[in-house]
């Protein structure tokens, strides 16, 4: 069952924004706020909803006057729900908004737009900063991702995916997220987009985006060790040779992010 809003205007439409969520009634909420939050008024908000049962979809009505376009029904993951807001944008950008995460200050998508108006590129990227799943304000976590350079893949480095955004031009030339992959998939899909087909790609030194702990991949020891084998496999899949050592220097990258603190003039909003 599809539900379709048109509750904001869609002139000069120029970007799309995209949660995927099931069974998250206790945050979704906030991720809705945050974007109704923004000073941004020419994108759109589409919610893809896997038929979730745990009140989530109540939720999504209560919030419709943020949201443009709403789908409700049975999907393949969240990569497969992920593919169907790509079908579904009008937006020339797209990008995503986890239902666990929330942006993390009002102007987060306006200086997206900014940096896709001031340089020639076919994506962009930020910082992010991990916060506590109970308390938002707690940082646990700053990841200050750096200047781009595609070579940094070679190191085990990756944009921060709930940063990232890419022109729908490019997931239309060289296809959108694979759903064979496991929680590999969207380093897949940056391994393939901006390393193999060396998209153009800027970065925005602010952070973006507010991420609560504890993702999929890293909920055991075993989901970890999967992680490391479709990471690799990213690279196989692509016709490239795997960086050596990337089970790893990938987790490696992280131990800073435990130590750095970002600057508090660069996140305002809060749940």
């Amino acid at each position: 069952m599809s539900l379709i809003v048109q509750s904001k205007s869609m002139d000069s439409l120029t970007l799309s924004l995209v949660t995927a969520v099931f069974n998250r009634v206790s945050t979704l909420a906030d991720a809705i706020n945050s974007v109704h939050m923004q000073n941004c008024d020419n994108f759109e908000y589409i919610v893809i909803d896997g038929m979730s049962n745990d009140g989530t979809d109540l939720v999504v009505s209560q919030n419709l006057k943020s949201i443009n376009f709403a789908i409700r029904e049975p999907d393949n993951g969240i990569y497969d729900a992920l593919n169907k807001g790509i079908k579904s944008a009008k937006g020339n950008v797209i990008g995503f908004l986890h239902a666990d995460d929330f942006l993390a200050r009002p102007d987060a998508l306006d200086l997206v737009n900014s940096a896709f108006e001031q340089y020639d590129c076919d994506a962009v990227y930020g910082d992010l900063v991990y916060v506590d799943a109970e308390n938002p304000n707690r940082i646990i976590r700053y990841w200050k991702s750096g200047d781009y350079d595609r070579r940094r893949f070679r190191t085990g480095w990756m944009p921060p995916h709930p940063t990232v955004y890419i022109k729908r031009e490019i997931y239309e030339k060289y296809g959108r997220y694979r759903t064979d992959l496991g929680s590999a998939a969207d380093y897949e899909c940056m391994v393939r987009l901006m390393y193999k087909h060396q998209i153009k790609v800027k970065y925005i030194p602010e952070v973006l985006v507010k991420m609560r702990v504890g993702g999929e991949s890293n909920a055991s020891i075993k989901n970890r060790l999967n992680a490391n084998r479709d990471d690799r496999q990213a690279w196989i899949e692509n016709g490239l040779n795997p960086p050596w050592g990337l089970r790893f220097t990938k987790p490696l990258r992280k131990i800073p992010q435990y130590f750095l603190k970002p600057p508090k003039s660069q996140f305002e909003t809060t749940p």
